[in-house]
């Protein structure tokens, strides 16, 4: 997926959808880089485009890779880590 590209040393995201009742989001992480621990209120579906990573939810690591889907529920904390770099999609569901 072209519509996004890496950057050494960052995450960097486009919103691609955003709408009242979710959001779609494209993400590409360094290698190393990640997000630290938090919650959102809502359910969320991260579909792994490319790439490793480590994405742990209520204190269980999941390793992900290219073409694999997760699910974070709402409110439980999350985070992620590039195992190596990775691109994600992240569907943010609100209703």
């Amino acid at each position: 997926m072209n519509m996004i590209d890496y950057q050494k040393g960052s995450v960097v995201s486009k919103e691609l959808i955003k709408k009242e009742k979710g959001t779609v989001t494209l993400f590409a992480f360094d290698k190393g880089q990640g997000l630290s621990e938090h919650t959102a209120p809502f359910d969320a579906l991260v579909y792994l485009i490319d790439g490793k990573a480590e994405i742990a939810i209520a204190g269980k690591v999941n390793s992900v890779k290219a073409g694999e889907v997760v699910i974070m529920p709402a409110n439980k904390p999350h985070s992620l880590k590039a195992v190596e770099r990775f691109k994600m999609l992240l569907v943010m569901i609100k209703a």
